[in-house]
């Protein structure tokens, strides 16, 4: 039998995000997956050398990676859209699971328990940490567009900034401070 999974989660790469925002350049969801991989990665380490934490940071990563998996077949969905109400933020989490399912049985059964546990966040310990990769991602996309001039993201940079903070996630405090100036940078100041 042949089974579509691997070929679905291949073609993140062509869903655009921010699709409401005028972009200077255009972030797959494949490319904000791997940011949000190694980001979650790194706030692991970070969580697990400076406070004392025991997280798997190669869980961590491979969470990233799958994170928003379901975007493949719901596209992604705007924040100011999917946030506007409880009522629609309740009904769009139950179209992710819905992907999610439909991605699952494109699995053998076999494997189905072992996806299942990397699409749905079920892991309490390291859910903080993925959500907010997945803000800094998105900071970074902020910073991006505006160092390219495009003032589109202004307000999305200042809400996402302050979502981090709200978040109040120690390793992610120790990235905004150590690791995210450098994104400032330009390739010779690097």
């Amino acid at each position: 039998m042949n089974y579509s999974f691997f070929a679905m989660v291949s073609r993140m790469k062509y869903i655009d995000r921010w699709a409401l925002m005028r972009n200077t350049e255009n972030e797959s969801l494949d490319s904000h997956s791997k940011e949000v991989a190694v980001i979650a990665h790194a706030l692991a380490l970070i969580g697990n050398r400076r406070f004392g934490k025991n997280y798997n940071a190669d869980r961590a990563a491979v969470l990233g990676l799958y994170h928003d998996a379901h975007e493949i077949i719901t596209g992604d969905m705007p924040t100011p859209v999917k946030y506007q109400n409880d009522e629609i933020l309740v009904a769009f989490k139950a179209v992710e699971d819905s992907a999610n399912e439909k991605l699952l049985n494109k699995l053998p059964a076999d494997l189905r328990e072992d996806f299942r546990d990397l699409l749905t966040e079920n892991d309490e310990e390291l859910k903080p940490i993925l959500k907010v990769a997945d803000k800094i991602s998105a900071l970074i996309k902020c910073i991006d567009e505006r160092k390219a001039g495009n003032t589109e993201f202004k307000e999305a940079e200042a809400a996402t900034r302050k979502r981090i903070k709200e978040a109040n996630v120690p390793e992610a405090n120790v990235f905004m401070e150590e690791f995210l100036p450098a994104y400032e940078q330009t390739l010779d100041m690097l």
